[in-house]
């Protein structure tokens, strides 16, 4: 009897993710209907950086090469790499005509904020001080090296935008200019492209279309582009922000602790009164390779349990709705067939056709084999037990690192 319980409480589930969960699993939410503007506004690309030699040769060429009409420039904050991520940006800028490239490095970030955030905040600062907008609003193609933003300087108004893209993120030569069209056509605040993940090694075609779906699962993209929506959410490596209404918003100082900075930021600025919107990208892409479960494994893990507010509570509810509706379907399934039990059998496998149907959109935009979707309860387990992870190195003192530091969770700071 409890089995039978649980297939159908599995299946009541996939009824209502399938007609009531915004349509999560649609994937053409692409950029809405754009035209020229009349004028085009002046942005500043801000790319906080890390440790990121391995890649930056094969995102930063993309930036520097962005077609765009009106004036733009880039500002890579080092975040204290150990690397030469810096050295190695301005030689590729050297060696490439384009937009004009600024270094900038802000030392460590003190207490209560993430390395991403100071990066951002130190990067915003910059542009928006008279001196950094001659560099960055200048014709010169030569990359300069300019120090921190000191404190007390006066700050401009700065560009009208602030593209906030990360270091692994590459972009094709219409990007900035496709972003820009429809934040002005559609009159947004927050334009946002979840960037499409490398997928080459077996294990990254396994495990990363099932990170955007259960992402898209969470935070539905239609109802987060509806206006006055509760649910807000941004991807961070590629987000296209109105600097009147970060600062309206206090970006970043108002999120500065937070690790999931994407969604943060986009709660912050839709309490401020701004528009925001969310798609998935067409010609934006991450070139960061995880070939191994392992990289996998450190991506969803360092930020799981903050994901759940550092919370135990959510932590068993999450365990037992992933039991539920991902593990039960493919177990009643079996189990029904093997005790000749067909109402139990019925169930797991409508609820699993169902939870491999909505799948498939996903395995279509990253290209992917359509016999990957009836393993989406193996993905799911290995997410299972990557969040409980979460929540053990947490509790050892080692939760949300990256990247050689441990952030705390905001209330112990």
């Amino acid at each position: 009897m409890g089995l039978l319980i649980a297939a159908y409480a599995s299946l009541a589930a996939w009824l209502w993710l399938t007609l009531a969960q915004g349509m999560f699993w649609r994937t053409d939410v692409r950029l809405p209907p754009r035209s020229a503007p009349a004028g085009w506004p002046s942005v500043a690309i801000i790319v906080p950086a890390r440790d990121e030699a391995q890649v930056l040769p094969l995102s930063l060429p993309s930036l520097l090469a962005q077609d765009y009409p009106g004036e733009a420039g880039i500002v890579l904050v080092d975040d204290g790499s150990g690397d030469g991520t810096g050295a190695l940006a301005a030689r590729l800028a050297a060696e490439q005509p384009g937009l004009p490239l600024t270094v900038v490095s802000p030392g460590d970030p003190p207490p209560g904020w993430t390395g991403k955030l100071w990066a951002v905040r130190h990067g915003i600062a910059h542009v928006r001080t008279a001196h950094t907008r001659a560099h960055v609003n200048g014709h010169a193609h030569e990359p300069a090296h300019e120090p921190a933003h000191a404190p007390g300087t006066p700050e401009g108004p700065g560009p009208e935008f602030l593209l906030l893209t990360d270091a692994d993120i590459a972009h094709e030569p219409d990007s900035l200019r496709e972003l820009v069209a429809a934040a002005t056509s559609a009159d947004l605040d927050l334009v946002s492209q979840m960037a499409r993940l490398r997928v080459v090694s077996p294990w990254e075609r396994l495990v990363v279309p099932a990170f955007v779906y259960f992402f898209a699962q969470l935070y539905p993209f239609r109802r987060i582009n509806r206006p006055g929506a509760r649910t807000s959410a941004a991807a961070g490596g590629c987000v296209l922000l109105r600097t009147e209404a970060a600062v309206r918003a206090g970006i970043p100082d108002s999120i500065r602790q937070a690790v999931i900075d994407d969604v943060a930021l986009a709660r912050a600025v839709r309490r401020a009164g701004g528009r925001i919107w969310l798609g998935l990208a067409e010609r934006v892409d991450s070139v960061r390779p995880y070939s191994g479960l392992g990289d996998l494994w450190r991506m969803v893990s360092r930020s799981a349990y903050a994901q759940l507010r550092h919370r135990p509570v959510l932590l068993a509810g999450t365990v037992a709705g992933l039991v539920l509706v991902y593990l039960v379907p493919p177990a009643a399934l079996c189990a029904g067939l093997a005790a000749g039990r067909p109402a139990v059998a019925w169930a797991g496998g409508t609820a699993w056709l169902l939870m491999a149907g909505t799948y498939l959109p996903m395995l279509r935009y990253y290209r992917q084999s359509p016999l990957l979707a009836p393993l989406l309860p193996l993905t799911a387990l290995l997410y299972l037990l990557m969040t409980v992870d979460s929540a053990v190195q947490h509790y050892r003192g080692r939760g949300a690192a990256w990247k050689g530091r441990t952030y705390a969770r905001p209330g112990d700071v």
